[in-house]
């Protein structure tokens, strides 16, 4: 089996089960119970805290554990805005960005907020000085993706942050870092509110965390026992908690070792481009993250391929997971390339790929390209 489609989720790795099952035998209790046991169990949870802070340039005050990338960019986009309404009503973001921004974004417009979405160019880059232009007196919140999830753009997410804050030092500036976090070297100085999810780095699904950062006032949007400070009531995930940090700490030991890897495969795949009429990368093919990568076949439907290269035992996606069985949504594909839309599959890699199955894809494609386009020319 070649697994290429990492981006959607991640096998565990076997170093953080042997951690998760260690906790949920041992560190079982709930870490409010006021016992020995619940307070060994807040400890672990104290400890992931400042390690995963320490990793991302933050505080242990400023991190907050969540269900995944869906929730935390609920509890930063609906909190802030609720929190800050009396301020202004204006917030910013982008056309490409995740459904889970974008149906916040949608829901918040029909609630009477003033919503900017920005273009992106045809590599999916969003333009910072356009972007500045539209920050006013009444701007309260900006949210641009890290990474994008489909063509693996990166903005220049340090570069937004100051220059957002040097427009207005109000404008609070969050970023889904999601397709960021355990690949790319991320510091907070610039970023609020920063969402991360744990099934893309090797751990289990489920858990996630929101950074947020001190001074930033967030309204409840979930109602209970006031943990985590009231910003995320709900029994304590430890489990989730100790296999989130030990998934951290190793994508961030091998970051480079493992950046270098994935880049070598990416270009192994790119080698397609002249021995394929009519296929297209989508995206920055020189400076986007290696692990994703957007392929276009012209009169090739993306289902069709998938399908066929699924025969083969090889496994990709058409697009984000998270929306590629509807057809309400719009991709990425569509605001950058319209004539790509229908014909692409993305191809998403991890440190437990190797260079011979980016060879066998290869081998693959060239095998049923041909194939597809000559059938449907019948």
């Amino acid at each position: 089996m070649i697994y290429f489609d990492n981006s959607a989720t991640t096998k565990i790795n076997d170093e953080v089960l042997k951690e998760v099952l260690y906790t949920m035998n041992n560190n079982f209790a709930n870490s409010s119970s006021l016992h020995r046991l619940g307070y060994e169990a807040e400890q672990k949870i104290i400890n992931a805290k400042k390690g995963i802070a320490n990793i991302i340039g933050g505080k242990e005050s400023e991190i907050y554990f969540t269900s995944g990338g869906t929730e935390s960019n609920n509890i930063a986009i609906f909190g802030v805005c609720d929190a800050y309404k009396k301020y202004g009503n204006k917030i910013i973001t982008t056309k490409i960005e995740h459904p889970s921004v974008l149906k916040c974004f949608n829901e918040l417009e029909n609630r009477g907020f003033e919503v900017c979405y920005l273009d992106v160019d045809n590599k999916g880059y969003i333009n910072i000085d356009n972007l500045i232009k539209e920050i006013d007196d009444n701007t309260i919140l900006v949210s641009i993706m890290y990474v994008n999830n489909e063509i693996g753009t990166i903005q220049n997410i340090d570069q937004i942050g100051k220059r957002i804050k040097e427009k207005n030092k109000n404008t609070i500036f969050h970023t889904d870092a999601v397709q960021a976090f355990g690949k790319l070297r991320i510091n907070v100085k610039y970023i609020d509110l920063m969402s991360v999810s744990g099934h893309k780095i090797h751990t289990q699904k489920g858990i996630g965390f929101l950074y947020v950062k001190d001074g930033i006032r967030l309204n409840n949007i979930i109602f209970g026992a006031g943990q985590q400070k009231g910003v995320r009531s709900g029994t304590i995930n430890t489990e989730g908690i100790i296999g989130l940090f030990k998934a951290s700490e190793l994508a961030y030991k091998n970051l480079d070792e493992n950046f270098e890897k994935i880049s070598q495969i990416k270009k192994e795949v790119i080698t397609l481009i002249g021995k394929i009429e009519n296929m297209y990368i989508n995206g920055d093919e020189d400076n986007g993250i290696p692990y994703i990568l957007s392929l276009s076949f012209k009169d090739v439907k993306g289902e069709v391929l998938l399908h066929a290269l699924e025969e083969k035992n090889i496994f990709v996606s058409t697009g984000s997971a998270c929306g590629s069985k509807g057809k309400k949504d719009l991709s990425t594909i569509y605001y950058i390339n319209e004539s790509n839309l229908g014909s692409t599959i993305r191809v998403s890699f991890s440190f437990e790929n190797t260079l011979e199955e980016a060879k066998q894809f290869n081998k693959a494609i060239l095998d049923i390209i041909p194939k597809l386009r000559m059938y449907i020319k019948r």
